[in-house]
């Protein structure tokens, strides 16, 4: 059995704010560092097996201190980073809708097969990151009946889209049904040629009741 467990990384001022964020790389505010520490204190001893990290400055601030009370170093992978929305990077959503009112609605209509203009798909991004996580199920397969536990830390978009993908849900549906909270923790059992089952989905626990509803996407 291998524990897949899926982190989004902690606030930063471009989540808080609504932006599209994207390829863009803002560190942590400093309630996110506050949320990389919750983290870091609730999980940073259980019995972690590897850690895989999207390349991002906010993606490696939030796993540093779980990754340091685990003493493992976190596997960068560049199939774990976040959706590219081209042009409109750094704008807020609101921002982007009143200004390009017909882009923003024919992208609103289907984000999966239509990107932002110069931005990736939700398909082009199931692409990318769905084989990151078919390698880490290859490469963990529980072995003697042991229990391999992996920490992927990612994105809002990303991990989404992931969940879709092991529920073997539509893409088209990662906006719409899929919640994922900033430092938000989901956890999927996958059996060794077998499905994905969810246990957790944007779980929050870990975060001290002052950070649960932090401002912001």
């Amino acid at each position: 059995m291998l524990e897949l467990w899926m982190v989004r990384h902690g606030q930063t001022e471009f989540s808080r704010e609504n932006r599209f964020c994207g390829s863009i790389d803002p560190p942590l505010s400093e309630l996110g560092q506050r949320m990389a520490d919750a983290l870091g204190a609730g999980h940073g001893r259980d019995p972690w097996t590897a850690i895989y990290c999207s390349p991002s400055t906010r993606a490696r601030q939030t796993v540093a201190p779980l990754a340091k009370l685990a003493k493992l170093e976190p596997i960068l992978d560049d199939g774990l980073r976040e959706i590219s929305y081209g042009d409109w990077e750094g704008m807020r959503h609101e921002d982007a809708k009143t200004k390009f009112p017909a882009e923003y609605a024919y992208w609103a209509q289907d984000t999966a097969s239509r990107g932002t203009p110069g931005g990736e798909t939700a398909f082009m991004v199931a692409a990318r990151a769905a084989p990151v996580v078919e390698r880490i199920r290859r490469e963990h397969e529980a072995k003697d009946g042991q229990r391999e536990r992996v920490l992927v830390v990612s994105h809002k978009a990303t991990l989404r889209i992931l969940v879709c993908a092991l529920l073997g849900l539509d893409v088209r549906l990662f906006r719409e049904r899929i919640a994922q909270p900033v430092c938000a923790l989901s956890c999927f059992r996958i059996k060794a040629g077998g499905g994905a089952m969810l246990e957790r989905l944007g779980d929050v626990s870990h975060l001290p009741p002052e950070l649960r509803e932090a401002e912001g996407t």
